[in-house]
């Protein structure tokens, strides 16, 4: 009901000695309420797809399991039995953070090194940006 949506977000009712007084929100207070309540549905319905995608994922027997998918994110590989599509995104996380980090770090330094003709030694360091875009992609 768009009326009583607009009354959540717009007003707050206090109760005092069974007296209903409506007070009219400011409007950075209204902007909280909104983003509470953004919050609150993008939280629930992560729940729901995490909640759906496990599901479809799940086997009746784990002995029949002939195959699994993991991400190694910065911290290695964690062991579960069962990695859930919270650990994937947990670990898309950290490491797409790593990403940023090497980037930072590491792809643009040296690239500003060799511009200004710099000399250094050239760090290696493992780059996962392909895996990241894989998933990302889908």
């Amino acid at each position: 009901n768009e009326d009583k949506l607009k009354a959540a977000l717009l007003e707050r009712i206090l109760v005092t000695r069974g007296e209903s007084i409506t007070i009219q929100l400011a409007p950075e207070k209204a902007l909280d309420s909104r983003d509470a309540l953004t919050k609150t549905m993008y939280g629930a319905l992560f729940l729901w797809v995490v909640s759906e995608v496990n599901q479809s994922v799940i086997w009746a027997n784990e002995s029949e399991v002939r195959s699994s998918t993991g991400v190694l994110d910065i911290f290695g590989f964690e062991c579960f039995s069962i990695n859930s599509f919270e650990q994937l995104c947990i670990n898309f996380t950290n490491e797409a953070l790593q990403q940023q980090f090497n980037k930072f770090i590491f792809k643009m330094e040296q690239a500003e090194y060799e511009r200004e003709s710099i000399q250094w030694d050239f760090i290696s360091f493992p780059d996962n940006q392909d895996c990241l875009d894989t998933i990302q992609g889908k």
